[in-house]
Order: structure tokens, then C-alpha cells, then sequence
């Protein structure tokens, strides 16, 4: 996944051949975690978000001459969070997360460039006696929403995420006709368990950061995913990542591109024989360790 080129290094200048030059460099604040209630009457919602700030710019000095006059604080940008959460709707990540780039560019000059990663963890509303109820949640699945937003030389790069998205489904995945080559031991199989958990990352055309329409991109990304995963007749984890990259395309036309990682998580079939019983794909063991590790980068053709 690209990220901008731009990067922050000392100019070299006479007489510096040999001694030690500051190149790229970068500081700021790390999981910064905030819960958010926004209350609408006796409705409430609940946020809860992990940010990652990180500053490029001019600050040479602060590493070299021990000059902190242009070192903005990292409990600063912590309490900047805080402060732009309470008035920010957090809506969506990515809105909030380019909030905060922009204030850190128009806080100080010789700042340059501003990356800010956020991780939404997931609470739903607890149905309470038949009804949704107004202030009661419940901490959702392992799966998170994730942005990184970088703002650089008038430029803002989005690339919007998911991670820990833990799919199965118990047919319509094979795996066979590879190189039976030396240490092969595997057999082959035309009905398997295919059990993954989905981390994947799209970047969003100029113009879809432009409509800023994040909820709706992200809604058609991961609609597209799961129903391709669920649909598709695998042929391999490969086969059927390629083809829900390409569904994420199709769904949605401000995203340029995208990258899917896919570990398998394997589900061996146990062997009931000693016990005189036959297994027909029912019975499994899970298995975390080792896993196979499919990744690849889908984009658009020209």
C-alpha cells in the first residue's frame, strides 16, 4: 500500500564528510484510547477509539542541539484528542482522523507532514426485553475499523481498514492439484473447512476523499468481502482472496486498490478410525500454529 514519498532529512552541507547527518525522523503519540458517549435524550452512543500520531517537519534541532522550542509536546497531542473528540461526532474514523492532521499542520509551520492512524473497537446496543436498549451496550467481536490518514505538501492520503475479521465456512473449498514435490505429505482434498481472519486495507481515490463518504465506502467494501468469501467456489485461500478483491473494486469505485492478508486457519479432520468410527467432514481440530499466510495487493487496470 503506498504511502507519501515525502520524508524529512538534513541537508548536508561543506565540512560535514564523516560525521553523523540526521535523516528521517519522526515523534509523537501512541494508543491514546478514548471512550465517547454522545447523548441524544435518554439515547446514548458509545465510541470508543485507539489513536497514533505521528509528526514529520523541522526538528533538527530538537535531536542535534537538544533545542526543544519547536518539540511540541506528545501529552499535547494526547489532550488534542481529548479536546477535538468532545466536539467531533465520530461518525467515522476517517473524518476524525483528518481533523486531526489538519490541526496539527495549522498548529505549528515547520511541521510538514501528520499521520494519524485510528482503531475503532466495536459496542453494540443491548437488546433489553424485546427492545434496543438506550444506554446499555455490549462489547462487540475481536473485528475493528481501522483508518491512517496521512496529510502532506497540500495532499491527504486515506487508506481506510478492517482487521480481525474471522470468517468460516464448512464447504465450497478445495485444495488440490499442486507439485507433489519432496517433504509433500499433504493430501488433497475437494471439501475442506476455509476459516480465515480477514486484515485488509484500501486506499481511496482523490476524489472519494473529496465526497468524504467513508461510512458508505466502508459498508460496500465489507459487504462485498463476506459475500464473495461465502459464495465463491475456492480453489485455493488465493483463489478466492483474488476474487474478493476484485468484488471490493467493483462495489466501490473510490477505492484504487486494495491489499488482503489471509492467514489460514487450518481445521484438521480428526482421525476416528482407532475408534472404529468414520469421519465425513464433521468432526475437527483447530489449529493456530503454523499457518499458511496469503497476502496480495489488488488494483484497477489502467
Amino acid at each position: 500500500m503506498p504511502r507519501a514519498k515525502k520524508t524529512t532529512r538534513a541537508k548536508p552541507d561543506r565540512g560535514t564528510k564523516g560525521r553523523a547527518i540526521l535523516a528521517q525522523n519522526n515523534y509523537g503519540k501512541s494508543n491514546v484510547r478514548m471512550v465517547k458517549v454522545s447523548r441524544n435524550g435518554r439515547k446514548h452512543t458509545v465510541r470508543e477509539v485507539s489513536v497514533d500520531i505521528s509528526l514529520e517537519g523541522d526538528f533538527e534541532a530538537v535531536h542535534t542541539r537538544g533545542d526543544n522550542a519547536r518539540c511540541v509536546p506528545t501529552d499535547t497531542m494526547k489532550n488534542t484528542v481529548y479536546a477535538l473528540g468532545k466536539s467531533h461526532p465520530l461518525e467515522t474514523i476517517e473524518s476524525f482522523a483528518i481533523d486531526l492532521g489538519r490541526h496539527f499542520l495549522r498548529l505549528a509551520s515547520w511541521v510538514d507532514t501528520a499521520r494519524v492512524e485510528v482503531t475503532q473497537v466495536p459496542w453494540e446496543r443491548v437488546v433489553s426485553r424485546g427492545k434496543p436498549h438506550p444506554h446499555c451496550f455490549a462489547k462487540g467481536s475481536e473485528e475493528r475499523q481501522t483508518c491512517d490518514v496521512l496529510l502532506a505538501a497540500g495532499e491527504t492520503q486515506v487508506i481506510c481498514g478492517i482487521k480481525h475479521l474471522v470468517v468460516l465456512k464448512s464447504t465450497d473449498s478445495a485444495f488440490s492439484g499442486y507439485p507433489n514435490v519432496k517433504y509433500t505429505t499433504l493430501p488433497e482434498t475437494r471439501d475442506r473447512i476455509m476459516a480465515t481472519s480477514v486484515a485488509v486495507r484500501w486506499l481511496l481515490s482523490d476524489a472519494g476523499v473529496k465526497r468524504g463518504r467513508f461510512g458508505v465506502y466502508r459498508e460496500a467494501v465489507r459487504a462485498a468481502l463476506i459475500d464473495t468469501f461465502a459464495a465463491h467456489k475456492s480453489e485455493s485461500v488465493q483463489h478466492t482472496l483474488y476474487a474478493m478483491g476484485e468484488a471490493a473494486l467493483k462495489a466501490c469505485p473510490e477505492v484504487d486498490q486494495i491489499r488482503l492478508s489471509m492467514p489460514n486457519k487450518h481445521c484438521l479432520l480428526v482421525n476416528l478410525r482407532p475408534f472404529g468410527m468414520k469421519n465425513d467432514n464433521e468432526v475437527f481440530v483447530p489449529v493456530d500454529e503454523p499457518f499458511g499466510l496469503i497476502e496480495a495487493t489488488v488494483v484497477r487496470g489502467g
